[in-house]
């Protein structure tokens, strides 16, 4: 065989392994799918007879917190006050609220359709991860060179965290129904707006610290969303805690579907435990993308709209990790400086990439 006949070989090799990628990719999507009606079969069927615990706990704090009732009873011509054992509660500002059964409700049947619904995630997961191997084989190299890979990239990694969580024996698979949703945007958007025909890279991006840095920032970008997501929930189970201590009274919809969810306390330490766990990994993955920025352009910080922005969301996410862990920034506040992070974070992704023209635009989307 002749070197061209050779190099043409090669060639068609690589388009039939990228359109192989591409097939896989929508055929993790369609499995998705099957996953995203699973997991509403898990909340529209399992049990509603089980989810009345924290408007309980809530008048029992409230009970609690209006002192003991006092009885008088008259014993012959005597008054006799008697009065209740006090159940010491949570201190003042927290809530001592149980945890939701689960998106299930604690019912066989739900708890039937969450178990397929997390089987056809790991099978979704396994065909995507398949399409993001075989995109690496068509071109040989890392499956992230532009915004296309860095999306199907990311949401693989994404799903590995929430599987990883449940081989864990972590309790998140109310989590399954918010993460199948958001997946399936962020893959329709990759195979539309930002996909990019596979080929090869730039000079200036054949470095091993390809591999480094922007596999740590996947990775850190995966976590962030899981922590993004416990972020949202809390706010919602929040305000809910709050209008029934209050006295309000939820509606139908709100009541099924909140009462499942762990308590707002529960989220909110979870929450801030995925963030803090992965903020040393960012700091990590800012320091890589300048160490590389000094071999490739000669200098280790350009004030490149990537780098300012990288910068701006490890601010943020720092403001928020000191927030969270000072008295008095605890709960909503610092949530919401949670959810400005994330935001940092999701405008460094795609806005800067679409955007604004940098050094990183040699890239493309």
């Amino acid at each position: 065989m002749t070197p061209a006949a050779a190099t043409d070989l090669a060639a068609a090799t690589n388009e039939h392994l990228a359109s192989m990628s591409n097939t896989l990719i929508y055929s993790s999507m369609a499995v998705y799918t099957l996953a995203f009606f699973a997991y509403i079969a898990e909340w529209l069927f399992g049990s509603r007879s089980k989810v009345a615990r924290t408007a309980a706990a809530l008048t029992a704090d409230t009970q609690a917190a209006q002192g003991p009732a006092i009885t008088v009873k008259q014993a012959g011509g005597t008054a006799v006050l008697e009065r209740p054992k006090v159940v010491v509660r949570a201190a003042a500002g927290a809530r001592d609220v149980p945890d939701g059964p689960g998106a299930h409700g604690g019912d066989v049947q739900g708890d039937l359709y969450g178990r397929i619904a997390v089987s056809l995630t790991v099978l979704a997961f396994v065909v995507e991860l398949a399409g993001v191997i075989t995109r690496a084989a068509s071109v040989q190299r890392a499956p992230w060179g532009n915004m296309y890979e860095f999306n199907i990239t990311f949401s693989t990694v994404a799903v590995a965290v929430y599987l990883g969580l449940l081989a864990l024996k972590k309790n998140v698979r109310w989590m399954g129904l918010f993460l199948t949703t958001t997946v399936l945007l962020d893959l329709g958007l990759a195979v539309t707006v930002l996909y990019t025909a596979s080929d090869q890279l730039v000079p200036a991006l054949h470095s091993y610290w390809l591999y480094i840095h922007v596999s740590t920032a996947i990775f850190c970008g995966a976590v962030f969303y899981v922590g993004a997501v416990a972020t949202i929930l809390y706010l919602f189970k929040d305000s809910y805690e709050t209008k029934l201590q209050t006295g309000g009274k939820p509606g139908a919809f709100a009541t099924s579907v909140l009462e499942r969810l762990p308590a707002s306390a529960t989220l909110d330490k979870f929450a801030y435990k995925v963030n803090a766990a992965v903020f040393p990994l960012w700091t990590f993955t800012i320091i890589a993308g300048a160490i590389w920025a000094g071999d490739a352009w000669g200098r280790y910080w350009n004030w490149d709209p990537k780098e300012t922005w990288s910068f701006i969301t490890w601010v943020a996410y720092a403001g928020y990790l000191h927030a969270r862990a000072t008295a008095g920034w605890k709960g909503r506040k610092a949530a919401y400086l949670a959810m400005i992070a994330f935001g940092c974070f999701l405008f460094n992704y795609y806005g800067v990439n679409i955007f604004v023209t940098g050094k990183h635009s040699y890239a493309g989307v």
